[in-house]
């Protein structure tokens, strides 16, 4: 019993230090807003999308304002499969036609936000779900690829050239976690898929946003992969804009959001390994830091 009674007690107050340790970071970023993008592996792994939701709702009772950012590719995917409509892609974009674009947003709407939604809520009447079309919060125009310096077509694909931070903002002043889908409109009411990451990176730079956090499966930007597994734990713009070109495609788009970040008025930007479970709140309440962190070049001369 005496052993029980002492294992006890050292397993709270390790708990208790840990605890102390993230005093600091709750007092730098208590009202600070920050932008996660939700996707890869801690998406569909039932423990991560759990130990997600918590992380979420940790921040806000801790005072700082969440807005979650998701895309949906393996889900656009099997939704196209399953009703037999062609996909391809080209230059690294989904081609996305008229029966296409109908999928991707009934599925990222429809379903992959409700999911989110309901994850976060199981723990209290905080999540609501907003569309990117929703009151035109992400005006988008059409996106051409470019292959071997060709404009190409592809379909109802989009770039983001204005957001409206407003709509997030009055539901973040009533204390709710917005949960926003990657889908932009046109001028002309034109709906378009849109990239999850550059959404992601817009949004932190229109809500004048503390940090942007974006969900990978890696551990960060490795120093001289695939030679090496290093992981670099702090760049500067300038370095990373250097690095963009050289990184494997699937990191080009999460990183560009990054720098547009960071370009854009926002303090920190982290490349984050959603594989761990609670790697949201190793980032925000951890001095050790976790994955690859992007500052301003003036921060880091």
């Amino acid at each position: 019993m005496s052993t029980l009674r002492t294992t006890s007690r050292e397993t709270a107050i390790s708990h208790a230090g840990v605890l102390a340790q993230a005093l600091p970071w709750l007092e730098r970023f208590h009202g600070a807003t920050v932008v996660v993008k939700y996707g890869g592996n801690a998406m569909v792994n039932e423990e991560l999308r759990r130990a997600f939701a918590e992380d979420v709702v940790f921040l806000r009772m801790a005072g700082l304002r969440p807005v979650i950012t998701h895309g949906g590719g393996p889900q656009i995917s099997a939704m196209l499969d399953t009703l037999g409509v062609e996909s391809e892609f080209i230059g690294g974009h989904r081609v996305t036609t008229a029966a296409a674009i109908d999928v991707v947003r009934m599925v990222l709407t429809g379903q992959v936000q409700r999911e989110i939604v309901s994850l976060i809520n199981e723990h209290g009447p905080f999540a609501v779900g907003v569309s990117g079309e929703d009151a035109h919060l992400f005006t988008a125009t059409k996106r051409w690829a470019d292959v071997d310096g060709v404009p190409t077509d592809i379909g109802f694909v989009g770039d983001i050239s204005d957001v409206r931070p407003d709509l997030v903002t009055d539901l973040l002043d009533d204390g709710l976690i917005p949960v926003v889908s990657s889908i932009g409109v046109g001028v002309d009411g034109q709906i378009y898929n849109v990239n999850a990451d550059a959404a992601a990176g817009a949004l932190a730079v229109a809500l004048n946003a503390h940090k942007l956090l974006m969900l990978t499966d890696v551990e960060g930007v490795y120093a001289n992969w695939p030679d090496s597994n290093d992981v670099i734990r702090t760049l500067s713009l300038s370095e990373l804009n250097e690095l963009i070109p050289g990184l494997a495609a699937g990191m080009i788009p999460k990183m560009q959001a990054c720098a547009t970040a960071i370009q854009g008025g926002v303090q920190r930007a982290h490349v984050v390994d959603g594989r761990i479970p609670h790697s949201v709140l190793l980032e925000v309440f951890t001095s050790e830091g976790f994955g690859t962190m992007v500052l301003p070049d003036e921060e880091v001369r």
